[in-house]
């Protein structure tokens, strides 16, 4: 049955391609792919094929920092401007104007997007900065991050830029290059190979293409081009990953930890950050990249540290206390503490948020519940 939503999902042209599956701490419980890797060609997706994740970073950035609160070498609630001298004396935008902040921005603000930052997709007021600003404008910059904020950290929740922040905090504490970092304390311990910043020519002869739905509603692929190492590492988006990949991250929040992190660290991370304020919502700024839309529409959605967290049982079926989070060009995964498993399904489709692909995300996700019966 879930099989059948996936077919149904490319022979309809809501995806070209597509990836999923349905893993338990002992392993992958279910998975199955369909589509190809680019509209028109014929190599097709399997659980090797290379997506970007996007946003599906930040757990793993989340998770790097949150080891090394563990350590002590970083802390929740101390101010990183010495860390991050950018961020010593933070900047609020206010219609059009700069004024000091009032209160430090500290980790904790940065891991629950309550610091302030937004991203230029999802703001009005950071595509005016950054016009005034150009630059600033390009991403892979270090300048592209120095942004000023949009409120005092720890008012409201804004989706935005704040885990690239976590990695350069990661990597001066550290004193190791984010990629460096990741593949010596989670990537490599959990044999996930494929997941990298810079994939290898043989990764990316793997790559599936990020594909645009156009006014008439087909799907346009991108070309496969590599990727050049810029000024950071986005810790917030840019990891490239696999199926199987990504299922190993997954299980280690479904296994205690499995050594990378304590039982009392996961607890943590999926707990509320945020008390009474809301998440979940992210506004559009660029219609290509972004169609604007609440992630658990309905609901008060809290954020733990690097996920949304699921207050109430879902329309679809995931249970209350879920956590889980998704990527730019639709990849989404959440992890169920009532099953003790996790779902990850990985598209490459832009806007984020596009009707095929969220059609196909709740057709996936309705399957594997009507299956727990």
């Amino acid at each position: 049955m879930i099989q059948n939503i996936l077919d149904a999902a490319v022979a309809a042209g809501d995806v070209a391609g597509v990836a999923a599956a349905v893993t338990g701490p002992e392993g992958t419980r279910w998975q199955g792919q369909a589509g190809v890797t680019v509209k028109g060609g014929g190599q097709p997706v399997d659980e090797n094929t290379i997506f970007w994740i996007a946003s599906m970073t930040k757990p793993i950035t989340s998770v790097a920092a949150m080891q090394l609160v563990e350590q002590g070498k970083l802390a929740l609630d101390a101010p990183l401007g010495d860390l991050l001298p950018f961020l010593a004396k933070p900047q609020i935008l206010e219609r059009g104007k700069l004024r000091p902040a009032t209160k430090p921005v500290t980790l904790r603000h940065l891991l629950t997007h309550t610091a302030g930052f937004s991203y230029d997709f999802a703001s009005a007021e950071y595509v005016e900065h950054y016009k005034a600003n150009p630059e600033k404008a390009r991403r892979g910059k270090r300048s592209w991050l120095e942004m000023p904020l949009l409120f005092e950290p720890g008012e409201r929740w804004e989706y935005g830029i704040n885990t690239d922040w976590v990695g350069l905090a990661v990597e001066a504490a550290s004193g190791l290059p984010l990629d460096d970092y990741f593949n010596a304390h989670i990537l490599g311990p959990l044999g996930m190979a494929d997941t990298q910043f810079l994939p290898s020519a043989a990764q990316d002869a793997r790559r599936t293409a990020i594909h645009q739905r156009l006014a008439d509603g087909t799907l346009a692929p991108a070309p496969i081009t590599p990727v050049g190492r810029g000024e950071f590492l986005s810790g917030g988006g840019g990891l490239y990953s696999t199926l199987a990949d990504y299922q190993k991250f997954l299980r280690m929040f479904l296994s205690g930890g499995a050594g990378i992190i304590s039982p009392a660290t996961i607890a943590e991370m999926s707990r509320n950050q945020i008390g009474a304020l809301r998440a979940g919502y992210i506004p559009s700024a660029n219609p290509e990249l972004m169609t604007g839309a609440d992630m658990n529409p309905g609901q008060e959605s809290k954020w733990g540290l690097g996920f949304l967290i699921y207050p109430e049982k879902g329309m679809f079926g995931r249970n209350a206390g879920s956590i889980g989070w998704a990527g730019l060009a639709n990849t989404y995964f959440w992890i169920d503490p009532v099953l003790n498993q996790a779902a990850v399904i990985l598209m490459q489709t832009l806007p984020s948020g596009d009707s095929g692909a969220i059609k196909t995300l709740c057709g996936f996700e309705a399957a594997i519940y009507a299956a727990e019966g």
